[in-house]
């Protein structure tokens, strides 16, 4: 047994990822408010891919952990602290999610829509997170931060392939065609 979960790790590096692009669209923001930008420039598309790549390497960490956690048969002493994070971030993601979306639209900025998107997913990881928490509190088995870990790891490779894709091809109804 160890203290940490492996789906409570991989929220957080998750959530570092979302500081990074949050990071990108301020800056963003900052320029367009300088002069309009008309359509994405280098600058935007290449924090798409910095975002996507970033995303990949959590999917894998995030299956590889997995699978050492089964092999190992790790398993972590509570998932209390999962519920708390879990609990405060689906109420923060929700507010950021909605804010994020407005703002975007009304810059007419595919990034920051994009970055909204990214902030669903971290939503979306805030309930893996929570059902992952409970259903190991109630039971005490420790596949089930793995499986929650996997779903993380989905999430994340998803989310990677639409902000890789957006950053090479640009228009997200172009990217259809490769997915």
């Amino acid at each position: 047994m160890n203290d940490d979960t492996l789906a409570l790790l991989g929220f957080g590096v998750d959530s570092l990822v979302e500081v990074i692009s949050g990071a990108a669209i301020v800056h963003a923001v900052l320029r367009i408010r300088k002069s309009p930008v008309v359509s994405r420039d280098q600058f935007e598309r290449q924090g798409l891919r910095i975002t996507g790549c970033a995303f990949y390497l959590l999917a894998a960490g995030m299956v590889f952990g997995s699978w050492l956690n089964v092999l190992q048969r790790n398993r972590p002493v509570t998932t209390v602290p999962g519920i708390l994070v879990s609990l405060v971030s689906i109420a923060t993601m929700w507010w950021l999610m909605s804010a994020k979306m407005k703002v975007g639209k009304a810059l007419h900025s595919e990034a920051i829509i994009a970055d909204t998107n990214c902030t669903k997913t971290c939503l979306l990881l805030s309930v893996v997170l929570l059902a992952g928490s409970v259903l190991y509190e109630l039971f005490h088995t420790g596949w089930v931060d793995a499986a929650g870990s996997l779903g993380i790891a989905w999430f994340a490779w998803k989310e990677g392939k639409e902000s890789f894709i957006t950053g090479y091809f640009g228009d997200k109804r172009i990217n259809r065609r490769f997915y």
